[in-house]
């Protein structure tokens, strides 16, 4: 209505009437001669809607008041192993033991759930936990939900099998699904995984990077008005391309289910069901060779494919939010991976995101298009943007990032944070923007919620600067929704990894001078350290500028030798220099 009030709701209108559903547009000149001819219906159609949400808010608050009331998180018989053992057990249960992932079609990759199989995995021994992880990994990575020859992941998968995608690649994907790849590489040292995070990277890069430093929101899932034109191939078309008759072709093919008849409509979702050394013994090649022919193959394809498709629309609008979120994604990437470039990407974002993404008020805002930033910003924006600034921070440790973040940090607390209730709403305290209600969300599901990173964000920043305010604000998310974790941890992926790092008790590692040590830099870059915090630093000026900071005083700088420092529960190792010796302190295996 015109005083913004909802009477009719929907999710997805297709343009033209279609199978007995209405067009937008149909749908449109039906609501306006609704409002024309019966507008009293309306309007109390619309009030109806409106109680309906203030009543669920008050029962949101009322939930939220009691539990603040009954729960005390210090007590060790709440807040324990057992809340992971049950989220653990329950989203196995869930899962696919054929595919993998979770449920059945249509079915989304959900990465904060993977993160969290690998850290139960860690912390309680049970590898069973992150086989399956590792499971769903492989079989997405070779369905194609990923697309094989480009990189960069599909929206979802319309089958179980990870086969067939919808074709929309957005940007949160390709943030939030290397990570879990750099994870595998972590825990198995396995080059598959490591091969498809860079891809994965290196698509968005390469397809999605703003000339700015910023990265777009989206591609479309179709193109010239058919969805999957862009991916999909006819075996005749690659045989053409590769050269009839020559064992490229053939081996391309078998490797990569490409039929006469197509799997899919009449053409061919390329996607992975064979072995490389399969393939290659039954095509008689060498698994080196073939593993150079499939490359050579994949970029001729690719080259075709770019040169002479027209490509699905790009959303070119740049989101908060979503840019923090690969911003993540490259520091993880340039961890594991070293390549200076993921981390020069990290940085020129935020420097965008700087000029670029804030007020003339000097406040944050959340979307920018053709030179024109505007929105305020909502809590997931400052979440995600302060959880980039210190994973960025981590990986090239500048104070200016730290500082950043704590700043964020504070604005959340003063602007998004309700003590009474114990829960954070999504718009700030000192927004304009009028709404029916002022909402809250605490589910992970496509993207992990504001609430539950901005958790994250306190519980990393209190371990940074000893602020206690940090730790009362995370403590205080986390009592409220361990429960609700627990028993649909699907829902709060992201707040099961939070519930995890606090049972743990997280590790403070600093590396100092890692130059002086490459090996042993790299072993701690590449091990699999969940529940932990680790600092690389580089010179002793760093040092020193951090040293007001609890997590960095009383440690020195050596110029000789790398020194590892590992300190919990307010108690620091002793300054170790051997590689053995901090392998042992950190009790670094496989999960």
């Amino acid at each position: 209505t015109p005083d913004q009030k909802p009477f009719h709701v929907g999710t997805y209108y297709p343009p033209l009437d279609s199978y007995g559903r209405p067009g937008f547009g149909s749908l449109c000149r039906q609501l306006a001669q609704a409002w024309e001819e019966k507008q009293s219906d309306v309007e109390s159609r619309a009030k109806e809607f409106v109680d309906m949400l203030c009543k669920a808010e008050d029962a949101y608050t009322l939930r939220q008041a009691s539990t603040k009331d009954s729960v005390v998180v210090d007590d060790a018989t709440i807040l324990d192993r057992a809340i992971l053992d049950e989220a653990a057990v329950n989203l196995y249960d869930n899962g696919d033991a054929t595919f993998g992932g979770f449920g059945s079609a249509p079915k989304f990759p959900n990465a904060a759930c993977v993160s969290f199989l690998f850290q139960y995995a860690k912390y309680s021994g049970r590898h069973t936990f992150s086989k399956f992880a590792l499971k769903t990994l492989d079989k997405m990575a070779r369905g194609g939900i990923f697309d094989q020859l480009g990189g960069g992941f599909h929206r979802y998968s319309t089958d179980a099998r990870w086969l067939v995608p919808h074709f929309e690649k957005m940007l949160y994907d390709n943030a939030l699904i290397p990570v879990n790849y750099a994870e595998a590489y972590k825990i198995t040292h396995d080059s598959f995984y490591l091969d498809v995070m860079k891809k994965t990277l290196d698509f968005v890069l390469s397809d999605m990077h703003s000339p700015e430093g910023g990265f777009y929101s989206a591609y479309d899932a179709d193109s010239e008005g058919v969805e999957g034109v862009y991916y999909t191939w006819k075996k005749s078309d690659i045989m053409n391309i590769l050269g009839p008759d020559t064992v490229d072709a053939d081996l391309f093919c078998l490797y990569y289910d490409v039929t006469d008849g197509g799997n899919w409509e009449g053409s061919t979702i390329l996607c992975n069901n064979i072995n490389l050394s399969t393939a290659a013994f039954k095509v008689g090649m060498t698994a080196d060779d073939a593993r150079t022919s499939l490359a050579a193959s994949a970029s001729k394809l690719l080259d075709v494919r770019k040169k002479t498709r027209i490509p699905p629309g790009l959303d070119q609008k740049i989101l908060t939010s979503w840019n923090a979120l690969f911003v993540s994604a490259l520091a993880k990437g340039y961890e594991v991976s070293g390549n200076a470039r993921y981390l020069q990407a990290a940085r020129d974002c935020l420097s965008f995101v700087e000029s670029a993404m804030f007020g003339d008020d000097g406040r944050l805002v959340r979307t920018y298009k053709d030179g024109q930033a505007k929105i305020t910003a909502y809590l997931e924006d400052y979440a995600f943007l302060a959880c980039a600034y210190l994973d960025v921070f981590e990986a090239h440790p500048d104070i200016k990032y730290l500082e950043s973040a704590i700043n964020l940090g504070h604005i959340i607390i003063d602007e998004f944070w309700d003590a009474s209730l114990g829960s954070f709403y999504m718009t700030s305290s000192s927004s304009d923007e009028s709404l029916i209600i002022r909402p809250r969300n605490k589910y992970d599901l496509s993207i992990p919620s504001g609430s539950s990173v901005a958790s994250y964000v306190a519980l990393r920043l209190y371990h940074m600067t000893g602020e206690r305010k940090f730790m009362d604000v995370c403590e205080t998310v986390v009592k409220s929704q361990m429960q609700a974790c627990a028993e649909n941890p699907f829902a709060f992926g992201y707040m099961a990894n939070i519930i995890s790092t606090m049972v743990a008790r997280p590790r403070e590692i600093t590396v100092i001078n890692p130059a002086a040590s490459p090996d042993m830099s790299d072993f701690i870059r590449t091990s699999y350290l969940p529940h932990s915090f680790t600092v690389m630093i580089h010179s002793a000026d760093v040092l020193h500028e951090l040293s007001k900071y609890p997590f960095f005083a009383g440690k020195e700088f050596d110029e000789k030798r790398t020194s590892v420092y590992v300190c919990k529960d307010s108690t620091c190792s002793l300054p170790m220099h051997d590689q053995l010796q901090v392998k042992s302190a950190l009790d670094i295996s496989n999960v």
